[in-house]
């Protein structure tokens, strides 16, 4: 049934995604940001995790068939990168661009950020587009079943740009020290997360 497909998908991809668990990975990788930049960090990367999702949706099967990608291909790849921007975290590295103006620095920053890690591969990283494809062939044939889906979609990107307009309140809250303590235990838990994302891909290859 239609009701029951949305309930299953709503709670698959809150799950998967975890928007209240990005938080604390929130403020610590838009440390030392504005809070304007880090208001458009939220929105840009819940745009570009909610039209990734939207897109494996609709498309992303054949889109990685196509290609010849698959899962588990990404989220080594996803894990290898991950893991760069969190030992940037651990050891407190910040990547500079002496030739161009702070500014122009500034929006460098907060596109980088919003895209990765945030967007990918942590709002939609291998499991949130499995977990989407998935559905989304459960809703084959069916328009109402993938408006749901595509509705469900847009509701999970909502909630984790909530959490993240929270995240900037609780940062005030803990300070410059607390800030700058969770940003290098965040990073170790990045760390892990990533090697984690390698490990899971390379099992899924010899699996397969």
């Amino acid at each position: 049934m239609p009701f029951d497909f949305f309930i299953s998908a709503l709670v698959t991809l809150v799950v998967v995604v975890d928007p209240i668990g990005l938080a604390p990975t929130f403020l610590g990788v838009t440390h030392g940001l504005p809070p304007k930049a880090r208001r458009q960090v939220g929105i840009r990367a819940s745009l570009i995790a909610g039209g990734i999702l939207a897109g494996s949706a609709l498309i992303g099967a054949k889109l990685l068939a196509t290609l010849g990608i698959s899962l588990p291909a990404f989220r080594i790849a996803g894990g290898l990168l991950l893991f760069s921007i969190a030992s940037e975290m651990v050891f407190g590295l910040r990547i500079q661009r002496q030739s161009q103006a702070a500014e122009q620095a500034l929006e460098e920053r907060v596109r980088n950020i919003a895209a990765f890690p945030l967007a990918i591969p942590l709002m939609a990283g291998p499991g949130a587009i499995t977990a989407t494809v998935l559905l989304a062939g459960k809703a084959a044939g069916q328009p109402v079943m993938l408006a749901m889906l595509l509705g469900v979609v847009v509701a999970v990107v909502a909630l984790c740009l909530i959490v993240f307009f929270a995240a900037a309140r609780i940062g005030k809250i803990l300070g410059i020290t607390g800030n700058v303590v969770l940003s290098r235990l965040l990073g170790v838990l990045l760390a892990a997360l990533a090697v984690q994302f390698v490990v899971d891909g390379v099992r899924a290859l010899l699996a397969g």
